[in-house]
């Protein structure tokens, strides 16, 4: 134990995460939580987490890596001089950070190295934050013999690069793997799907390869007018890559063929899309062609499978038609933190009535519409039902009705 500043250990993690976390900037896929246990209004007795510090550290979830829980976790590809090497393969790496502030005891600044290298079990990179103050040379030296991270923070918020981890690789937890999800292209944490009809999103790759702009040709075949929504939908489908150019990926160029295949040109299958506009008839029987390949599409996303696999797990269960409320829980349960970044906002007062200080649901909180992330519960849900794998279609979170909001496959095993 030593002495240091005067930083709490919200405060030392809410610096650390501005420095590895910048909000300010897009340079690629990006994606941390906070431990929930930092969601609380009180740290220490008589020593409230202000709600600038909260701000900074939200959202939350308790998300096992290692041995353990971090106190910040996240993906992103991390500057050189923070990293010995910058990136794994084609995928940021996974970076969990155990933090340590100043207590009437002081600083226990080894038991936050070890703590962080027990998560390299799981993660790519392990960081400690403290004050810097506290910090020692025999800290220093047992960071580097266990490959941890070491930063040191001031009492002005300023973070120094102590000691640089290299890069490790793990094998990926379920957790790790919601994380991954929400920083990739297909993640739902800020945004998603807007538009709940899987044929705008089908349309975007066709307009693509038609001769004409991509914008105007969706307006004039009736396709869809909301050609930025249209866009980023079939981003997260997988069907395009957005990026200076629009690129079709492997999955967007099997659409192209399945609609040259079926009507000799793309511009004859979006001739096709104009007699579904503003339908609301389930996609799947009123063009069955169309709707099975939708169909194989929507599956292709990463929360349609995981979401399957569990919907038939109940009914073998003898619960056939759950209700939003016991799919939560039952997701939570096997997959805790998949199901809090997929079905609940990130938003701070959100994730503090959900989830208690250890991570746990609060069951009546689910009760309440709002607490839903609009993607996955009216657009996401939507589309599963006009591809013919959920029996109803999905609501916005202010029609909703979590107890009665029935989610069952349409057609089980």
């Amino acid at each position: 134990m030593s002495s240091a500043a005067r930083l709490s250990e919200p405060q030392v993690l809410a610096h650390t995460k501005r420095r590895l976390f910048p909000s300010d900037e897009d340079d690629g896929p990006s994606y941390v939580v906070s431990d929930t246990q930092f969601s609380k209004a009180e740290w220490l007795p008589g020593r409230p987490v202000e709600p600038a510090v909260r701000d900074v550290l939200a959202p939350f979830n308790h998300v096992q890596i290692g041995g353990g829980y971090p106190d910040l976790v996240g993906v992103r590809a991390l500057e050189s001089d923070l990293l010995a090497v910058e990136r794994l393969g084609d995928e940021p790496p996974l970076i969990a950070i155990e933090a340590k502030g100043e207590t009437s005891g002081g600083v226990d600044t080894q038991l936050g190295i070890v703590q962080a290298y027990d998560r390299l079990h799981e993660a790519n990179a392990a960081y400690f934050a403290a004050p810097i103050a506290a910090i020692t040379e025999t800290d220093r030296t047992l960071a580097r013999e266990l490959n941890v991270g070491v930063l040191g923070v001031d009492g002005a918020g300023e973070v120094a690069v102590l000691e640089v981890p290299r890069v490790v690789g793990n094998r990926t937890s379920s957790d790790a793997t919601a994380l991954r999800f929400q920083a990739g292209a297909q993640g739902v944490a800020d945004a998603s799907f807007s538009l709940n009809h899987p044929k705008n999103y089908l349309g975007y790759p066709l307009a693509h390869t038609a001769a004409g702009d991509t914008d105007t040709l969706l307006s004039e075949y009736e396709v869809v007018n909301a050609v930025a929504e249209a866009r980023r939908g079939a981003t997260f489908l997988g069907l395009i890559e957005d990026g200076v150019s629009v690129e079709l990926t492997s999955l967007g160029q099997e659409v192209v063929r399945f609609a040259k295949a079926r009507c000799g040109s793309v511009e004859a299958a979006l001739s096709e899309f104009e007699d579904w506009y503003r339908s609301s008839r389930r996609f799947v029987e009123v063009a069955p062609a169309w709707g099975q390949l939708a169909r194989r599409v929507v599956f292709e996303y990463p929360a349609t499978e995981l979401l399957v696999t569990e919907l038939q797990t109940m009914h073998d269960d003898w619960l056939p038609e759950p209700s939003l409320v016991d799919l939560l829980e039952h997701l939570h349960t096997l997959h805790p933190t998949f199901a809090i970044e997929l079905f609940v906002r990130g938003d701070d007062d959100v994730r503090s009535r959900v989830l208690t200080e250890d991570g746990a649901l609060r069951r009546e909180a689910l009760e309440d519409g709002h607490v839903y992330h609009s993607p996955t519960v009216f657009q996401l849900k939507a589309m599963l039902y006009h591809t013919g794998i959920l029996t109803e279609r999905g609501r916005e979170p202010n029609r909703l009705e979590p107890l009665e909001d029935v989610w069952a496959l349409r057609e089980p095993v």
